[in-house]
């Protein structure tokens, strides 16, 4: 059908929430919101739903037995597919600390996967790329590889930007390495947000990279010096910045609900970013894989190092993590929704194509339960079976 409304009880619209209403799309683009039923289309009848942006998923290794790190333009495609599937229609295939032509060969893999959809193609857009690492400290490396940390490098960037074809929106440091703040400014010069994470910075250095256009932390609690009342550190700074956005992997193992709570009322749910870390052997039955060239063992809901060590990342999904926030009574509906599709947009600087139902956009959407239970995605209008 090229042009229908969609009914529902609620939408998650740009300025506030609406419904019961219509929604209009027309040749895979958002029309308007009215209260009555346009005349001469078909209606798509999703009563007792809400209607809401598709999800936007900001830092992300992979999906269903395919990750970054195996540079394969086609793994990368059937990630899209499977996380379309589960609500995602945009995210920001992201890398993993390895040596510098590994990461320019997994940049020019994910170009090589956007570049190669057909009209047909049906899976979550790559809205861009992240780049978290190599620019670490060793004492919170967590699961990334402690053999290719290095300090910053514009020059590293510059060729893995043009690998991409000019796709990486964001890019994690460990502020107290040699070369910084040098890095945030250049990386802030040209538009691409630079993140604080996998760091035992001070607050003071956390500050100063702030100061210098970082706008960001990483899984905020995971993989950073925690808070202090006489060194508050970089989760002090995260919470006491008010313009930055703060990651957090809302899947129960990496954060716990309260440690959740505190990070919403200290930033407020507006600059709270929902993501999922999830490892490219999300959505795969438990045993044992590879991310990032080190060896994890997948059981109860999360991913481990083999060695037991750490958490390697999550395997959640958005929908899970965002119906994980509404019922942990944190925030609410409406609130949970934003802040994993209108927050992410805005914190990686792609909120003008994606986060947001609004005329003569693509009609991404998600269709979800009274309890935020997913129950269908719609890429560009067309239902994803």
């Amino acid at each position: 059908m090229s042009a229908f409304a969609v009914k529902a009880d609620k939408f998650v619209l740009p300025g506030c929430l609406k419904g019961p209403g219509y929604l209009t799309v027309a040749d895979g683009v958002f029309g308007t919101y009215a209260e009555e039923a346009p005349e001469g289309v078909e209606v798509v009848d999703l009563s007792g739903k809400w209607v809401a942006p598709g999800f936007v998923d900001t830092h992300i290794h992979g999906f269903f037995n395919h990750a970054t790190t195996d540079c394969d333009p086609e793994g990368i495609n059937i990630s899209s597919r499977e996380l379309a599937r589960r609500g995602t229609t945009s995210w920001l295939p992201t890398t993993f600390t390895e040596s510098v032509e590994s990461i320019g060969r997994a940049c020019r893999a994910i170009a090589e996967a956007d570049e190669s959809r057909g009209d047909d193609f049906v899976g979550a857009h790559i809205q861009g790329v992240y780049l978290e690492g190599p620019f670490f400290t060793s004492k919170h490396v967590g699961a990334q590889n402690p053999a290719y940390l290095i300090d910053p490098s514009y020059e590293a960037f510059s060729e893995w930007q043009r690998l991409s074809g000019g796709r990486i929106k964001k890019s994690a440091l460990a502020p107290e390495h040699d070369g910084s703040i040098e890095y945030i400014s250049a990386l802030a010069a040209e538009g691409v947000v630079t993140c604080i994470g996998h760091s035992d910075a001070t607050y003071a250095e956390s500050l100063a990279a702030v100061n210098a256009g970082a706008s960001c932390f990483v899984h905020t609690y995971n993989g950073m010096r925690g808070l202090h009342h006489r060194e508050p550190g970089i989760v002090g700074c995260a919470m006491t910045t008010p313009e930055t956005f703060a990651e957090v992997i809302a899947d129960g193992h990496h954060v716990m609900p309260a440690a959740v709570n505190a990070l919403v009322r200290a930033k407020g749910w507006d600059h709270v970013v929902l993501i999922t870390d999830c490892l490219g052997c999300g959505g795969m039955p438990e045993g044992e894989y590879m991310s990032g060239g080190l060896p994890v063992v997948m059981r109860d809901g999360a991913c481990y190092l083999a060695n037991g060590s750490s958490l390697a990342g999550s395997i959640a999904t958005l929908d899970s993590v965002v119906k994980n926030v509404f019922d942990w009574g944190i925030v609410t509906a409406e609130q949970a929704i934003r802040m994993a599709t209108e927050v992410p947009a805005r914190s990686a600087h792609i909120d003008d194509v994606c986060g947001a139902i609004a005329p003569g956009r693509t009609a991404d959407f998600v269709a979800l339960d009274s309890d935020l239970t997913l129950s269908a995605t719609y890429m560009a209008g067309k239902l994803v079976e």
